[in-house]
């Protein structure tokens, strides 16, 4: 029987049997692709990912890939701001920086093997994953559509906390207002959607668009019209790898903690309702319940995985909550980007809000009301 099993190698799987190994522990590392392999996503990797990947032991995440220094946002209402990132951020192919984490696992003591999970049974001091697979411990990583989630009976995320994105690859223009860095455009309507474009460093960028899901299914050809009309330097015939996923956000997320089986990342619906930023919650996430699952007395890693998760994001995931509600309102966007505009301080908070585990301060709340209060000339 292994110490720890993890169904899914993403990054939350992944940071999970770093985690895990690195205490000791015997871990098994399932997934149902072999590596690399893509994965839909902007690929934007926030400078406070690499820290707690990292802090695992896995680093040169970033290797061979241009930092990125700057963001430029523009609201539905046209409202604009272009500034340095507090730290730089790097976009790198998710089919890359998943399997260097997955290398970095195996380097550490996991053994990974590609397997795919159909059943689980608590029974006695484990857990009963079929095929002769048993662990004392099992962590869910395996996605927005967890096959782990659903065998624990735990519903999909309703429309309201569910968005859809398309992503897709596309040629860097030349020199475009914006095209050194990372660049929002954000629309009104249903909010928050916005569209994205983010230079990977090699001539092409990620580009897609995101909107919440509101019960009635959004189309592919939807989604790639969004895309065009909010950036409009996209060609349409140079478009490569154009895929669409679902997002569940974290306003609607359940238990984490199960007894013996832990939910993680897309798996616990870690994405941020203001951003859909998912990786910086996956390998938090993954870290505190490798950890968890090797605390003594394994039927109670599901309430230390618990309070853990809570202590570190618990105030963070509210106020990102609230955020997402405050963005609903197309103008207050507008104001909160005319704040960022004239203070570096509003800028940096929201992206600390949109890619870390920054807070809505006081501060951040006061710039914004007196943006929104200020009249337009």
């Amino acid at each position: 029987m292994y110490d720890v099993a993890i169904v899914g190698a993403g990054p939350a799987g992944s940071a999970a049997a770093l985690a895990a190994a690195r205490l000791g522990a015997r871990v098994l590392l399932l997934d149902r692709a072999d590596f690399p392999r893509d994965k839909a996503c902007g690929d934007g990797i926030a400078p406070q990912a690499l820290r707690v990947a990292a802090a695992l032991g896995a680093a040169g995440l970033a290797d061979g890939f241009a930092p990125v220094g700057s963001l430029s946002l523009t609201g539905p209402g046209g409202a604009r701001v272009t500034g340095a990132l507090p730290e730089p951020a790097y976009v790198i192919p998710r089919e890359v920086f998943d399997a260097r984490l997955v290398a970095a696992a195996v380097t550490a003591g996991a053994e990974l093997r590609r397997h795919t999970v159909r059943r689980l049974a608590v029974r006695g001091d484990g857990v009963d994953l079929g095929d002769g697979l048993a662990a004392r411990v099992v962590v869910g990583a395996d996605g927005a559509n967890s096959t782990v989630r659903r065998l624990l009976g735990v519903p999909r995320n309703p429309p309201g906390a569910l968005a859809v994105a398309i992503r897709a690859y596309a040629p860097l223009p030349a020199a475009p207002d914006g095209a050194g860095g990372q660049r929002i455009v954000m629309a009104g309507g249903n909010s928050p959607a916005y569209a994205w474009s983010f230079p990977i460093g090699d001539g092409r960028r990620n580009v897609g668009y995101g909107e919440p899901a509101s019960g009635a299914e959004l189309s592919r050809a939807h989604l790639l019209e969004r895309m065009h009309d909010l950036l409009g330097d996209v060609d349409a015939a140079a478009l490569s790898g154009a895929r669409a996923h679902h997002l569940p956000l974290s306003n609607r997320r359940p238990r984490p903690g199960h007894g013996r089986i832990l939910l993680v990342g897309d798996a616990l619906s870690l994405i941020n309702p203001f951003t859909g930023e998912g990786i910086f919650y996956a390998l938090v996430s993954g870290m505190l319940a490798g950890r968890a699952a090797v605390s003594p007395g394994g039927s109670r890693a599901g309430a230390a995985y618990a309070g853990a998760l809570r202590a570190r994001l618990g105030r963070h995931l509210r106020h990102t909550a609230a955020v997402a509600r405050l963005t609903t309102r197309p103008w207050l966007v507008d104001a909160g980007i005319h704040a960022a505009s004239r203070e570096r301080r509003v800028f940096d908070g929201l992206v600390a809000l949109g890619l870390g585990d920054g807070l809505l301060s006081a501060r951040l709340l006061g710039a914004v009301g007196a943006a929104a209060l200020r009249p337009r000339t």
